[in-house]
């Protein structure tokens, strides 16, 4: 159910705070609907949760990461821009017309540089530390490898060095931080980049103001 608070003729996204959100907003104001320019957050955008767009067309829901397939499904927000990792951990039922040229990354299965070359599955019950259990879980059990899951929301390249786990599944870039910490990829669980979703309901009741949104952006994709 809308929330009172939000004007039903404007568009919300919801986006993830931190930098797929400034990237978000940038691709965003390329095609029409950035940030309203009489809006004073400008120096204090990390206090806001609710920032207005160009014209009243749209505005913008700054949520974490994890909390924006939530809002969407539910119909906070229409739209919303998030990581394929989050989106597959969340399991939420939304539309995706849309992949985005950014937060580009790989979800993978990590382990000491000078483990034995093993298959995973001769893994006697390995213990797997991730921020991504639902994901850690589905891939081992498809490979048969009973693992035991535990799930952390911090530095999960800690849990080896303390000897908490035996492997992480973890999300890398270039794998910089993996190797400061006398780690590697050892398989590579899933590539992931940011895409749009959408309500499923606000799919239908706003096709029009949506479906713009979507070709601006389409055009500008391939340019």
């Amino acid at each position: 159910m809308q929330n009172s608070t939000f004007d039903a003729q404007q568009l919300t996204i919801a986006l993830p705070k931190g930098r797929m959100q400034h990237q978000a907003l940038a691709l965003l104001a390329q095609i029409g609907y950035g940030r309203d320019a009489d809006d004073p957050s400008d120096g204090d955008a990390s206090r806001r949760l609710i920032i207005p767009g160009a014209a009243g067309r749209v505005r913008y829901l700054l949520a974490k990461p994890g909390d924006v397939p939530i809002y969407v499904e539910y119909g906070v927000a229409d739209l919303g821009v998030v990581g394929e990792d989050v989106l597959r951990e969340s399991g939420r039922d939304v539309y995706e017309p849309l992949r985005l040229p950014f937060g580009h990354c790989r979800l993978v299965v990590a382990g000491w540089a000078d483990r034995p070359p093993r298959p995973l599955r001769l893994e006697p019950n390995p213990r797997v530390a991730t921020k991504y259990p639902n994901l850690a879980r589905a891939y081992f059990q498809g490979r048969g490898i009973s693992a035991e899951i535990i799930a952390l929301s911090g530095s999960i390249e800690l849990a080896p060095v303390v000897g908490l786990a035996d492997l992480i599944v973890d999300l890398v870039e270039t794998g910089n931080t993996l190797r400061a910490h006398g780690l590697v990829e050892l398989r590579t669980i899933m590539e992931s980049q940011a895409c749009l979703i959408a309500n499923r309901a606000s799919y239908r009741l706003k096709a029009d103001r949506i479906s713009e949104l979507l070709e601006r952006l389409r055009r500008a994709l391939m340019n």
